[in-house]
């Protein structure tokens, strides 16, 4: 027996203007599901204002208090969420979900270049475009020519896995052309080769060089902002973490990220936001074998990758290059190889409303820009 597909991901819209609207998931359980789920969330712009977690190991049920936008579109998410969960079958014409997990290939890779006029903006309207499209962006490369004209090269995988389709590649050119306001852009996608796709994979640490930046960068949030309280007398079999911190974009996903990257299992969890932007966070936890963590190292270390997260969920640095201004961004990978959720379209958004030109680009470990005040 399973459960019915519709009642996989339910959505409760809200009653009045300026309520939340409640997202419950009922599903068999996996290790990570939280962190895949939160990540989902925040790839559609959603704020989680609330959060319960309980599970049994073998199955969960989650809700979450979410406030979206105008453009949220519900039923995309409803879908992507589903997807989500352990994996879907069909049997006697009913779908259902059962615990069986297939193995899915990893996404094929393609390459959007073009070269148009620059101006103002021009990549976060293109990032923007790739994002409400369902593209997800791997690596970045971008230069200025010196007449005024930008070369863009995307490496990019599709959500949908349509971008073999020429429908889908049209559908993409027509709208990139309508934001990019040059029609005598010539704009090509196309299917890249493997040795291709290996080097557009971010790399899992930074060179020294970056990592000294960044640490005389390290900005002004201090380990008092943060508090992580670890108990093993409060549940026969869990550990409690609780957890005390300032709010920022995404923070549930950051602590879900680094309890699936260590492996743990959230038995049963509560988040909520607190006036002045402070957040607690309650967290029944145990090992993949079922055990509670009682080794001193063990808590340490997750004590210590929990607050350093929640302290820095970005690294950014600001160097002087003689006339130019290079930003640096770095983006926390999962061990699953994810990245941080739309922190491209953040950083062009910001330098957009700032004003700022960017000269040129390149995105791997980290996000370089070269950026000119006018």
């Amino acid at each position: 027996m399973g459960i019915l597909h519709d009642d996989v991901v339910i959505m409760r819209e809200p009653e009045k203007e300026g309520e939340t609207t409640i997202i419950t998931v009922n599903c068999p359980d996996k290790t990570g599901l939280g962190s895949d789920l939160c990540r989902i969330i925040l790839l559609f712009h959603l704020t989680i204002l609330r959060a319960d977690v309980s599970t049994d190991g073998k199955w969960c049920y989650i809700v979450f208090w979410v406030v979206g936008k105008e453009k949220t579109r519900w039923s995309l998410l409803k879908k992507r969420l589903i997807a989500a969960c352990p994996t879907c079958s069909s049997a006697s014409g009913f779908s259902y979900f059962c615990s069986d997990l297939q193995n899915q290939k990893p996404p094929d890779v393609f390459l959007l270049k073009f070269c148009c006029k620059d101006r103002k903006g021009l990549l976060h309207d293109v990032t923007e475009v790739l994002c409400e499209l369902e593209l997800t962006i791997k690596k970045v490369k971008v230069s200025t020519t010196p007449d005024g004209k930008v070369l863009d090269l995307f490496f990019i995988t599709d959500t949908r896995e349509l971008l073999h389709t020429e429908k889908r590649k049209d559908d993409t050119i027509e709208k990139l052309t309508t934001v990019l306001e040059d029609f005598f852009t010539t704009i090509d996608i196309e299917l890249v080769g493997p040795e291709t796709t290996a080097f557009s994979q971010p790399s899992s640490s930074l060179p020294n060089a970056i990592t000294d930046v960044f640490d005389l960068q390290s900005g002004t949030s201090t380990s008092d902002s943060v508090s992580i309280v670890m108990d093993n007398t409060l549940s026969p079999a869990h550990t409690l973490v609780q957890i005390m911190c300032q709010d920022h974009k995404g923070l549930l996903y950051d602590i879900m990220r680094t309890l699936k990257d260590f492996n743990i299992q959230i038995s049963y969890g509560r988040f909520s936001k607190k006036p002045r932007g402070k957040c607690e966070i309650d967290l029944f936890i145990m090992q993949v074998d079922g055990k509670k963590i009682v080794d001193p190292s063990k808590k340490e270390s997750l004590s210590s990758r929990l607050k350093t997260e929640l302290l820095r969920p970005l690294r950014v640095a600001v160097v002087s290059r003689g006339p130019d201004t290079q930003l640096l961004v770095a983006n926390p990978v999962e061990l699953s190889g994810k990245g941080r959720p739309l922190v491209f379209y953040d950083i062009t958004l910001a330098l957009k409303m700032l004003g700022l030109c960017i000269f040129s680009v390149f995105t791997h470990s980290i996000c370089s820009m070269l950026l000119h005040t006018v």
